[in-house]
């Protein structure tokens, strides 16, 4: 039995009050922010029944209003690098705002992050919906969308939902930043990783997919069997991974699947991650910097910890053999990603 509980957490300057919905079950227990839809905490148990928050973030609410590396958001209305900002959707070219080197990044400079979301109990849960105007963040289409959180157990369900009045590329996704050892870990090179994927997307210098759907075959981003992060990030190209593994073919049918394990020994946390979404960005937050201060004062570094992001293929709009990341009048869009935490004792291996 999950109870759900809500409070007010602070008032965001110019966007209103911001309400903190706490989900906790016998195992676990989340804290969620209706300001971008970000979720703050996540305790969980180790294999000594220590509960620890996994979750980067800040104690305050301000931290939250000025962050700018999506720490815990959903973000849209298009996850990840659009190439140059541009697209050309029915016959007509859209510019958005560059943020990103020379690239348009998880929805603009205004983009669903820095948004109220508004919260409604579900059982088990809080639903949180957003109206995105026609044109926002220059964007076609008014978007209806809402993120649910639910927990059960040991397994916290995001589902994402969305109409458009206008044909329109969505792409969403939740920016959690783990760390499985807990607050104050410096890196997670002690972690150990499996991803489900059988190819990746390379890149080009400005993280976008080159158009290439490469097996994972006798390279460092073959992650089919479980690997220690640390020795890995050592073979891959540039900072460390910031990747997009393909779960799924396009034109595949929609259904859920098992994308990534990642396991912590030491404390014997174990994150298992599965989606309906066509891929998962790996990414092991190859850019904070220390400059960063988050939950009691903890300053967040490189590969400080991991994110695993389940999302359609990064430019997407652009790219005609990637999965189509458009949503028509009179369309739903529809995904589900499970976050499921447990401890080493529950299993029978220790990887």
């Amino acid at each position: 039995m999950t109870q759900v509980s809500r409070q007010q957490w602070g008032e965001a300057v110019g966007l209103g009050p911001v309400d903190l919905w706490v989900l906790q079950s016998s195992q676990v227990r989340v804290e969620v922010l209706t300001l971008g839809a970000i979720i703050r905490s996540v305790w969980s148990r180790g294999k000594d029944g220590q509960m620890e928050d996994v979750v980067l973030g800040y104690d305050d609410l301000e931290g939250y209003v000025s962050d700018k590396r999506y720490l815990g958001a959903v973000v849209g209305r298009v996850a990840n690098r659009i190439a140059r900002g541009r697209f050309v959707l029915e016959g007509k070219e859209y510019q958005l705002d560059i943020n990103n080197g020379p690239n348009a990044l998880h929805g603009g400079l205004r983009g669903f992050n820095k948004a109220i979301w508004h919260g409604t109990a579900v059982e088990g849960g809080v639903q949180l919906s957003l109206t995105s105007p026609d044109g926002d963040q220059d964007y076609p289409g008014e978007v209806q969308v809402s993120v649910s959180y639910t927990l059960e157990g040991e397994t916290l369900t995001a589902e994402y939902q969305a109409r458009s009045t206008k044909a329109t590329p969505i792409n969403l996704t939740n920016h959690s930043y783990f760390n499985l050892a807990g607050q104050g870990a410096a890196d997670i090179y002690d972690h150990v990783v499996s991803i489900s994927a059988q190819s990746y997307l390379p890149v080009d210098d400005s993280s976008i997919p080159t158009g290439e759907i490469r097996r994972v075959d006798g390279t460092p981003f073959d992650l089919r069997k479980p690997l220690l992060i640390g020795p890995q990030l050592k073979e891959v190209p540039g900072p460390g991974f910031d990747h997009n593994f393909c779960l799924s073919s396009p034109g595949d049918t929609w259904s859920e699947r098992q994308a990534a394990r990642v396991c912590h020994p030491a404390s014997g946390r174990v994150l298992e991650v599965s989606t309906s979404q066509p891929g998962v960005q790996f990414y092991t937050a190859n850019f904070l910097d220390g400059s960063m201060t988050g939950k009691g004062g903890v300053r967040y570094g490189k590969h400080s910890s991991f994110c695993l992001e389940t999302q359609n293929w990064p430019d997407a709009v652009n790219q005609v053999s990637f999965p189509d990341c458009i949503l028509r009048p009179g369309e739903d869009y529809k995904h589900v990603t499970r976050f499921t935490f447990t401890a080493l004792r529950f299993h029978k291996t220790s990887t």
